[in-house]
């Protein structure tokens, strides 16, 4: 039965989720100061991370030097599985080991899969055993739409992500390893007797972008995470789902020219999780359904929501006939554990923001009510609290929406008004 629920929990997540945009195009610009989201086109529809699953594995390389677990001279070995890797690859024969520094910029700079897996394999014992911790420090982090099946971000139908976590992860690894994450503008490096060469190229050509990261797969297209500084500005840039690598390169550098000046000054970045600090809005976690519901009440609960393709999602999430994959990929992962019910009735609900008091998240829900008028007028507002990882904050919520269409409404006109906005079922 736990099986079954923590399956359909991912089936009603993307059901929750999924909404009139199309999935796999997807934008999303970050305030690094203050977390504020500077503009969005999708920013939690569903895609594969493809390469900048790296990030992650980097940010947890970069963890084990900091504990002392790893030096940057220590060896990687490769095992035969890590060397048999697809391109692109550092070409390392099995039995033969690197240091941490050059796996490091392998992945930095090549995007090299068969180094991403033997630094898995050197911190996890497996690669499966890896992607599990790679999950569990996203949820630690506030990614709570990813899920990690593997290290290089090769193909994996059940590997999925989206443009706001991939902007909290960009975040973590500046906010976190500041000193480290200067790597990430490496163009070039050394490698027995070769010099291997970058292929970020707008990083080359737009000024201030220090990285951080692209990636590629037929299933997930050309993405790209960016960081840009402009004075004393700093943002974070996603671009999922592009056409062409140049054609992604310019979606991003529109959405950084249209949108930087919006961002606030500063000397610090946001601590997403920092005690007294606004969390990223809408970033924390997912709804699940209180209890295993049947087959009939997940397609009530998700019947006019765009399916998920196959050919994007594959068919993990498709039917619980086939949930096996996606229960050995996440079945001793920490999920997120279930939503409270909804207070004043209704069989809907809307989240605007997480914040770090009741009463912030309270103000929030009065100012928005007032700015949107008649179609919140009538609506319950409440401040749920979560308590996660020794940290608690408070979901700002609407609730008593009788119909998923009038629920729909509020949030288009929250939108409107620029805030965000998530539907989701009223569980209990």
């Amino acid at each position: 039965m736990n099986k079954l629920l923590v399956a359909l929990s991912f089936f009603v997540v993307i059901g929750c989720f999924t909404s009139s945009a199309n999935a796999g195009s997807a934008q999303f610009l970050l305030d690094a100061r203050t977390g504020k989201v500077l503009a969005s086109e999708n920013g939690d529809a569903f895609n594969h991370p493809a390469s900048l699953t790296k990030m992650m594995t980097i940010y947890m390389a970069f963890e084990a030097i900091r504990r002392g677990t790893l030096s940057w001279d220590s060896p990687v070995p490769f095992s035969k599985y890590a060397s048999s890797r697809p391109p692109t690859k550092l070409r390392v024969k099995a039995g033969d080991a690197i240091t941490v520094r050059e796996a490091v910029l392998g992945m930095i700079v090549q995007s090299a899969n068969d180094a991403a897996v033997a630094m898995a394999e050197k911190l996890g014992g497996s690669e499966p055993a890896f992607a599990e911790m790679m999950t569990r420090k996203a949820r630690s982090l506030g990614m709570p739409n990813t899920v990690f099946v593997n290290a290089s971000g090769l193909p994996d139908d059940r590997q999925i992500t989206t443009a706001r976590d991939m902007s909290t992860l960009g975040l973590a690894l500046m906010r976190d390893f500041p000193r480290e994450y200067k790597l990430f503008s490496t163009r070039s490096f050394a490698f027995r007797g070769r010099t291997i060469n970058g292929h970020n190229n707008l990083m080359y050509r737009y000024k201030g972008m220090d990285g951080i990261k692209t990636g590629y797969t037929n299933a997930s297209g050309y993405n790209l995470v960016s960081a840009v500084a402009d004075g004393d500005r700093r943002v974070i840039g996603v671009v999922m789902g592009g056409r062409s690598a140049g054609g992604r390169d310019k979606l991003m550098a529109k959405l950084i020219d249209g949108n930087i000046r919006k961002a606030t000054g500063g000397s610090t970045l946001v601590a997403s999780n920092g005690p007294g600090a606004m969390l990223a809005r809408l970033g924390d976690e997912v709804p699940v359904p209180v209890v295993a519901p049947d087959r009939d009440a997940v397609a009530e609960l998700i019947s006019d929501a765009a399916p998920a393709p196959a050919s994007r999602y594959g068919t993990a999430f498709a039917d619980t006939d086939n949930a096996s994959d996606a229960i050995a990929a996440v079945e001793s992962v920490a999920m997120p554990k279930p939503a409270m019910p909804v207070r004043g009735g209704g069989k809907w609900q809307i989240q605007i923001a997480a914040a770090a008091s009741a009463e912030a998240a309270m103000g929030l829900l009065a100012d928005a009510k007032a700015k949107i008028g008649e179609p919140l007028a009538s609506r319950n507002a409440y401040a749920e609290r979560v308590s996660r990882n020794g940290n608690t904050f408070y979901r700002a919520r609407f609730g008593g929406f009788d119909s998923k269409v009038d629920a729909r409404r509020a949030c288009e006109k929250l939108v409107e008004n620029r805030y965000d906005c998530v539907l989701m079922p009223a569980n209990g």
